[in-house]
């Protein structure tokens, strides 16, 4: 096939048709909160009652759709994978079970490929959700439930290339699979065992006694020290603050160099000042169990880069600055 010729640029035309094909496929979207009724519940249902798998199935563009929601079926506590029709036709036919779900994806809902394996699937004993465009074809009433995802019109100018259809039948696969998720009361942890890697996986899953610096390397003085005392351990310590705490007490303050600007502006003598003028009472503490991301939220909320950490019987476990959740990449 030869390619059409390139055609000058035309700007307006360009910025219009991306808008217009924007304004469809949100509003093909919005279409479908209308029809979410008895048909998705009894999806949901069907799938929670069943003690196997979701099989997600189809061809073609709809076969990436359908790749793309078991992904997000799996990710988010429901287990499910993907088989390709016209592989499931072949041998992959063998991966379904009696307790598991089919959730056929099909726009036209007459897909040869998908329609082959319907009575296979069936005949194995599993239960079969259709996604397609027309609540009339095959596919649709031979199908246990179905869910529509018809559009009025197509994103392409020729009303021909899957455009809105398939963004259609994305977004209810998301509904159905945040449905499920809800309705499993699927938690952060649970997402987090499931997303081990990356940015979002350590997110989740860091605590702060993975990323505080213990107590042995938090600088201590105690309440009668003088100033230039806390000073000096502030300097050594290297976490712009000190902790002040009699031994094996709970720490009654903190100084930090953000004290020490503030005592400098009122014009206090650092040689002479006692250091419980000078010092925050009653700092902020986290537990060492409490994740990470927690303790970043608390020190942005509070506007603090220092954070103590203590223990069950309000003992200093340690310490954490935002530097070391930078460090952690928590933030």
């Amino acid at each position: 096939m030869t390619p059409l010729p390139p055609q000058s640029a035309q700007p307006h035309r360009i910025a219009a048709l991306a808008r217009e094909v924007l304004r469809i496929e949100a509003a093909a979207v919005a279409a479908l909160a209308e029809r979410i009724g008895e048909d998705f519940e009894r999806a949901v249902e069907i799938i929670l009652q069943r003690r196997g798998r979701v099989i997600v199935t189809g061809i073609g563009k709809s076969g990436h759709i359908a790749r793309k929601l078991a992904a997000t079926l799996a990710s988010t506590g429901t287990p499910a994978y993907f088989v390709h029709a016209a592989e499931a036709a072949h041998g992959d036919l063998g991966m379904i079970t009696p307790e598991d779900v089919v959730i056929a994806l099909s726009n036209s809902g007459s897909s040869e490929e998908v329609l082959t394996i319907v009575p296979l699937v069936k005949r194995q004993g599993a239960r079969l959700i259709s996604m397609t465009g027309r609540p009339d074809s095959p596919l649709a009433r031979e199908a246990d439930v179905h869910l529509d995802a018809a559009v009025a019109e197509e994103a392409c100018p020729l009303n021909l290339a899957p455009t809105a259809s398939t963004t259609a039948a994305l977004a209810l696969g998301d509904a159905l699979a945040v449905a499920l998720l809800d309705a499993r009361g699927f938690g952060a942890d649970d997402f987090a065992r499931s997303h081990p890697g990356g940015a979002l996986g350590r997110r989740l899953l860091t605590h702060v006694e993975d990323v505080m610096r213990g107590a042995e390397a938090v600088p201590v003085v105690p309440p009668d020290a003088p100033l230039s005392a806390a000073l000096l351990a502030m300097s050594r310590g290297g976490m712009g603050m000190t902790v002040i705490a009699a031994p094996g007490t709970t720490p009654q303050g903190i100084f930090t160099d953000g004290d020490l600007r503030r005592a400098l502006e009122r014009g206090v003598d650092v040689r002479s000042a006692s250091l419980t003028d000078v010092m925050t009472r009653n700092p902020r503490t986290i537990s060492p169990g409490a994740l990470a991301v927690e303790a970043a939220a608390m020190m942005e909320r509070l506007r603090i880069s220092q954070l103590l950490v203590l223990d069950a019987q309000g003992e200093l476990a340690g310490a954490l600055t935002t530097h070391d959740l930078m460090l952690a990449k928590v933030i």
